[in-house]
């Protein structure tokens, strides 16, 4: 699998920012610390898929470990074998048509979210309604997914102050609810005002976009009108440990999956208002796995 060739190294901001000590085994586990403590399923089976090698994907024939990035399935390993994710929200990622597939991190949310995330090649971008979606993307206006969910009701009802009708309000469905709480019918789940609670706060965003492209490639993408309209969102505080470090770029730039995770774990927290217990976690099942990998092998090489 290409996340496993010459030129991967973990990226200096996966260290921890205090002094690192020239012995190799603090320096391995500080390396560690950023992925620590994550609720992740087994990596067992990608440990004996990795031990098999390379295998033929049986849609398109590429040699490849896990999954073939190329037609979204696993080689080598079955579905029963993985974690599968059910997410609060749809995710689209717009990915650039440059961007090497097997580089990609995108193609690890469509595995393990498969009915929750759609990847579109640009200059494929589906419609939108600004009233229900945000753009993930850094840049001025962008605000933080603290801020998010005000700034979009603001945005609705500046918008209903010019229609001389009553806005027509789009709730999520029951069956979207329930990916993030329990059923309010259910009586150890809490009541029927929790569930209107809920839909309260998360009405009325309803879809999440991503950009996947390397950061020198985001600016066609980014600057396409068909999402200037979009209210944007900045993880203005999580940082990278993306072992495919861009030159000049600060590490507050993520990696696709990092950013889909963790704008998903401030939601739960912020928009949700809920305890957040490791439920989207294994959206970094593979990427943990190679971190690891990658930094086994960097401590090898300099020992």
């Amino acid at each position: 699998m290409s996340s496993l060739d010459q030129d991967q190294r973990p990226h200096p901001s996966c260290r921890d920012k205090t002094t690192v000590s020239s012995d190799s085994s603090d320096a391995r586990e500080l390396a560690k610390l950023p992925l620590q403590g994550l609720k992740l399923a087994s990596h067992a089976v990608l440990e004996e898929a990795q031990q098999r090698g390379r295998l033929k994907c049986t849609k398109c024939g590429g040699s490849r470990m896990f999954f073939c990035y190329t037609c979204c399935s696993l080689v080598g390993v079955t579905l029963q074998e993985i974690p599968l994710i059910k997410l609060p929200l749809k995710i689209d990622i717009i990915k650039h048509p440059n961007e090497t597939d097997g580089k990609s991190t995108a193609i690890h949310a469509k595995i393990l979210a498969p009915g929750d995330v759609t990847i579109y090649t640009y200059p494929c971008i589906p419609d939108f309604n600004k009233d229900e979606v945000v753009l993930v993307f850094p840049g001025p206006g962008a605000v933080s997914v603290q801020d998010m969910m005000q700034c979009l009701h603001d945005q609705t009802d500046s918008k209903s102050h010019y229609t001389s009708e009553e806005p027509c309000v789009k709730r999520l469905k029951s069956e979207e609810i329930e990916g993030v709480t329990h059923n309010a019918e259910n009586p150890e789940s809490g009541t029927p005002d929790e569930a209107k609670g809920l839909e309260s706060r998360v009405f009325p965003l309803q879809r999440v976009v991503f950009i996947d492209s390397t950061w020198n490639q985001t600016n066609k993408i980014s600057t396409d009108e068909r999402l200037q309209d979009l209210l944007r969102v900045e993880l203005k505080m999580r940082k990278t440990c993306f072992w495919r470090r861009q030159k000049g770029k600060p590490d507050t730039y993520l990696a696709t999956i990092e950013a889909i995770y963790y704008f998903l774990k401030d939601f739960h927290e912020h928009c949700l208002a809920q305890e957040y217990n490791g439920e989207y976690d294994n959206l970094l099942f593979f990427y943990s796995y190679l971190h690891s990998v990658v930094n086994r092998a960097k401590t090898k090489e300099n020992a």
